[in-house]
């Protein structure tokens, strides 16, 4: 890991211009605050008002990367359809709307999903989600169960060598695919109208750490939201005063162009 990051606000906005940057943000925790049911998040109007401002005057270097689907972010950030690279990677719309996937090994996940819920079915308040090439087990309901929650799941995946377990906050992936948000950020960067430009990402969690290491060496600018260790060279305190940050950047961009 990196030093201790800045304050996100001595992160000169000045110095970037739109025409030059590439934004990538995460969603959970990052614009939506993190909620017990995943299904149970909104993202305020007015973030959704200053993405599309940014995509405008960007010209539409705009991208999510997430470890929820495609689907769902159309869902939460309608009536936008920006570029996503969804379930970490697994899945990726580009701004030309092409979509690209990694294959992955359903089987193997399918045995993973029967054992899991077998431990959900003795514990109230763990939930299951399915997703297209992963599985995530989510405890926040029951953060006393994070190590039984983690044996679970290593338990599951012993033996299948393509499967990848990703540890977040108070939940548990897995992933059957070998793409990550910095192999979506990387695969974003070599296409229009993303290449060339300065790369800015921001997330909140452990899951994309190998983002913000990835963009240091492209003079990357990356954010982290909350607390905890990260590789990142700027901190947001919350959520909402990184949701204020993005609505400012839209605001200086269209005062100055």
């Amino acid at each position: 890991m990196a030093g201790t990051p800045e304050p996100l606000a001595k992160l000169d906005k000045n110095a970037l211009h739109p025409l030059e940057v590439a934004i990538f943000l995460d969603f959970d925790g990052t614009l939506a605050d993190i909620a017990e049911d995943p299904a149970a998040v909104a993202v305020p109007r007015q973030t959704i008002e200053a993405l599309a401002r940014l995509e405008k005057i960007t010209g539409g270097a705009v991208a999510i990367v997430t470890g929820r689907p495609i689907s769902e972010i159309d869902y939460f950030l309608f009536p936008l359809n920006l570029p996503i690279a969804g379930v970490h990677g697994l899945e990726r719309r580009g701004a030309d709307g092409s979509m690209t996937s990694v294959p992955t090994d359903e089987k193997a996940l399918e045995y993973v999903a029967d054992h899991l819920e077998r431990f959900r079915d003795r514990n109230e308040g763990i939930f299951i989600e399915h997703k297209q090439g992963s599985i995530a087990l989510h405890y926040r309901k029951r953060p006393e169960l994070e190590s039984a929650s983690k044996t679970a799941v290593h338990e599951a995946v012993n033996g299948h060598a393509g499967l990848h377990i990703l540890n977040g906050k108070k939940v548990i992936e897995i992933k059957a695919g070998k793409a990550t948000k910095a192999d979506a950020l990387k695969a974003f960067l070599k296409e229009h109208p993303f290449t060339g430009r300065i790369p800015l990402f921001a997330g909140d969690d452990v899951t994309d750490e190998d983002a913000f290491v990835a963009i240091a060496g492209d003079r990357g600018v990356s954010i982290k939201i909350g607390d905890g260790k990260t590789a990142a060279a700027y901190r947001a305190d919350s959520t909402e005063s990184f949701r204020s940050w993005l609505d400012s950047l839209a605001g200086m961009f269209e005062r100055n162009n």
